[in-house]
């Protein structure tokens, strides 16, 4: 309906641009679909967008374009309104459109083209592989797959991506913590990995001598001394006492728990197209060639033996070290390397999704990329809060270092996926979330995934029950209550709605409006009747749950979750 209007927009200010009134007319016609009934179903500000152009006052304009517009059968009524808004009431005819058109494309229906096959590539979660994924990984999780499920609904191409940091120091720490748990010591580096999963990768080591590394290490942190020396010095002496056993252990630690990872976001029902590991950058060289070729165009100078990245140039707070004066590369050198290798690919538009703390790093990642050449606009970066996990009233403590923590897993088993795949997208990504147990495991029409797989599944036992019944024309001209009329109009939403949380990366606004179509459903369903004796008038209602029944499972088959036919 709305790309109706817009055309019928286009015709009547092309006949302006002929009368003289108009020099042109433009390429996009911004056209709202009105909140307020009393305000028609779609209003414009095309008027007051063009009236210095048409040398008159909006309203003038307005009432110009009305008459061009006079004689379209589409149209019931058309009023002007406040400075020179243009609201549009459409026929019944006209909106009932949407009906044929939802049954007719069926689950294609709210697809779009405007994407043009753009080649997109999406990283998200990326967590370190030191730990199974908790409750907060799973919001970026499912905020990035939804995000990935919106922008392959309007025509753009995805491809999903998750960046293992299978090097560095982390790692070292998450190997040597399972050789301490393996040696079953006394006492445990305050800076170690505590978890039990650790102890249950210890006791899958094989063939390995048992070493005291813990022998003239410097004092902890609790013994009053630097937790950071600490686990360094424990670190060499693993490695050294080891030998070639440390690589073993270490690569024992990341299979398991990277496998768990993988396992884990499969089963959540997100898929990745690739696994990128940091690792391979090392192992390419393509780490110190990117380290060299900023050198050689002098964006890398030297300080106290380390190297230095100057990206104060690009408009970062501070410079940042890329080789430690030890010459081990940072985490950042890691991640240009990455970033560029992501820009040769050849996409049109990358996109990382990071967790909210990592806002001081956007600054140096796009200084990377200008330095090297290309433009950092390509890149986009959106942030996401993690979640809090509440449960009868209380917040529940989380920490992946020691050990207490929710897993995703566990979640998942507590909720189900279909509430955990809603509840982490019902707020802006960059917004702080509470994720509420007892209200997801909760039947009631409090809990909105609950409200709206019941529509689904009530419409699914209406239409079980008619099934029997004679089907004859429907006449939509019988589709005349007010219940009615705001249904078809949500209908005719949805595919702005669709489109307008793709290209925002705003999945709320997805699920809020199958919320409020669920709600317009059991308000119909409440004070109507379906099964009726009149065989026209019941194919005609029956016609209109179908619609809405089709959409609801549009709709939530985009966010990651089921439409069941009976609950």
């Amino acid at each position: 309906m709305k790309q109706q209007l817009q055309q019928l927009l286009t015709q009547a200010l092309s006949a302006l641009v002929s009368d003289g009134v108009l020099e042109s007319v433009p390429e996009n016609i911004r056209i709202d679909h009105s909140k307020d009934k009393t305000q028609g179903d779609f209003a414009s500000n095309i008027a007051m967008v063009l009236s210095k152009q048409a040398k008159c006052s909006p309203r003038e304009l307005a009432q110009k374009i009305v008459e061009k517009l006079s004689n379209a059968n589409e149209i019931d009524n058309i009023e002007i309104a406040g400075p020179g808004f243009i609201n549009f009431f459409m026929s019944s005819g006209s909106n009932n459109q949407v009906l044929a058109d939802i049954l007719n494309s069926a689950d294609k229906f709210g697809l779009s083209e405007i994407g043009n096959g753009q080649r997109v590539l999406l990283e998200f979660v990326s967590a370190n592989p030191t730990g199974p994924l908790h409750v907060g990984h799973g919001r970026g999780a499912a905020y990035g797959a939804t995000v990935a499920n919106l922008l392959r609904a309007v025509g753009f191409t995805v491809d999903c991506e998750y960046y293992v940091n299978d090097a560095g120091r982390q790692m070292d720490i998450l190997a040597t913590s399972v050789y301490l748990r393996f040696c079953e010591v006394e006492v445990f580096p305050d800076n170690g990995y505590k978890g039990d999963y650790i102890i249950d990768i210890a006791q899958q080591i094989t063939e390995v001598e048992k070493h005291d590394i813990a022998k003239g290490v410097c004092k902890d942190e609790k013994d009053g001394g630097d937790k950071e020396k600490h686990i360094d010095a424990l670190i060499a002496n693993c490695k050294q006492a080891l030998g070639a056993d440390y690589q073993k252990i270490f690569k024992l630690a990341i299979d398991r728990i990277l496998s768990g990872i993988k396992a884990d976001l499969s089963q959540f029902g997100i898929d990745y197209q690739q696994w990128f590991s940091e690792q391979s950058l090392v192992d390419s060289g393509l780490s110190e060639k990117t380290v060299k070729t900023l050198q050689a165009s002098g964006h890398i100078y030297e300080k106290d033996g380390a190297l230095w990245f100057k990206t104060t140039d690009f408009g970062d707070d501070l410079d940042r070290v890329v080789v430690r004066d030890n010459g081990m590369h940072t985490y950042f050198a890691s991640d240009i390397a990455y970033h560029l290798e992501k820009f040769e690919r050849g996409y049109d538009k990358i996109i990382n999704i990071w967790g909210s703390d990592h806002h001081g790093y956007i600054a140096r990642v796009k200084a990377s990329i200008s330095a090297l050449g290309h433009n950092p606009d390509k890149l986009e970066i959106l942030l996401v809060q993690f979640a809090n996990l509440y449960r009868g009233g209380k917040k529940m403590a989380m920490s992946t270092r020691s050990g207490s923590f929710v897993t995703l897993q566990e979640l998942r088993k507590e909720v189900g996926n279909d509430a955990a795949r809603f509840f982490y997208i019902l707020r802006k990504s960059e917004q702080h979330m509470d994720f509420d147990l007892d209200l997801a495991t909760s039947k009631t029409n409090e809990n909105p995934v609950f409200y709206i797989q019941y529509a689904h599944a009530r419409i699914c036992s209406v239409l079980k029950q008619a099934q029997d019944m004679a089907v004859v024309e429907a006449d939509l001209a019988l589709l005349t209550s007010d219940a009615e009329a705001v249904l078809v109009k949500q209908l005719n939403r949805y595919k702005d709605v669709l489109q307008s949380s793709a290209l925002n990366y705003e999945p709320h606004v997805l699920a809020y409006y199958l919320r409020d179509l669920a709600h317009d459903f059991h308000s119909y369903y409440n004070n109507s009747e379906f099964l009726v004796k009149d065989d026209v008038l019941r194919c005609t209602r029956l016609l209109l749950v179908k619609s809405v029944k089709q959409v609801l499972a549009n709709g939530l088959g985009v966010l990651g979750v089921s439409a069941p036919d009976k609950m």
